[in-house]
């Protein structure tokens, strides 16, 4: 048996400022922080951690998140750029006013690109999977990413494919954590999907 926890980094300044988060690296707000060491310290009281592998994107703002539960629990972060957020190509660096004025093309389907740069559903789908492999071939992991990463992340942990994304998807909130137990048999049980209340305990 073992369990997989998910983790949607806390308050980023691109949430407060209207600009794209996407690929730009932004850190987390002062709330992000205090949100993060308050989820980190109910999952510890919840949880033995201390025999996980702890998997962050490589952007600041979900190391920044990791890093709060890392220091509790003496874990190394393993940075992976597998798990980065969605490239969103030309409007990275930008506002959103400014993708909206400028987006060349609306996603209609899994294969769809805002622009010519930016990766598709499907791109980052194929980039996520080898890592969900891995994921699912090791013990006990804590992931901290991105919310539109993670919507993907939990359909392969429940079994669908890329083309249920056009039908079904998963909404988080910044500071939502995930929590799934795979069974010695292969059972899934969901115990909890993008909860925020850690972050209020």
């Amino acid at each position: 048996m073992k369990k997989i926890i998910t983790i949607q980094h806390t308050e980023s300044v691109h949430h407060t400022n209207g600009m794209i988060g996407s690929w730009t690296d932004w850190d987390l707000t002062e709330k992000g922080r205090k949100d993060a060491d308050q989820i980190a310290r109910v999952l510890t009281d919840e949880f033995d951690l201390s025999e996980y592998k702890l998997y962050a994107s490589d952007l600041k703002r979900a190391v920044q998140t990791a890093e709060a539960l890392a220091a509790l629990v003496d874990l190394e972060i393993e940075r992976d750029i597998r798990i980065r957020e969605r490239d969103l190509g030309e409007a990275c660096g930008k506002s959103v006013k400014w993708l909206k004025e400028n987006i060349v093309k609306h996603e209609k389907t899994i294969d769809d690109r805002i622009f010519p740069s930016a990766e598709s559903q499907r791109d980052s789908w194929e980039r996520l999977r080898p890592f969900y492999k891995q994921i699912m071939e090791e013990g006990c992991a804590i992931i901290v990413a991105h919310g539109d990463i993670l919507k993907q992340f939990h359909l392969m942990m429940l079994g669908y494919e890329i083309d249920h994304l056009e039908q079904l998807t998963f909404y988080g909130k910044a500071g939502g954590v995930s929590e799934f137990t795979i069974t010695s048999e292969g059972k899934m049980i969901v115990h909890k999907m993008n909860d925020a209340s850690y972050k209020k305990a």
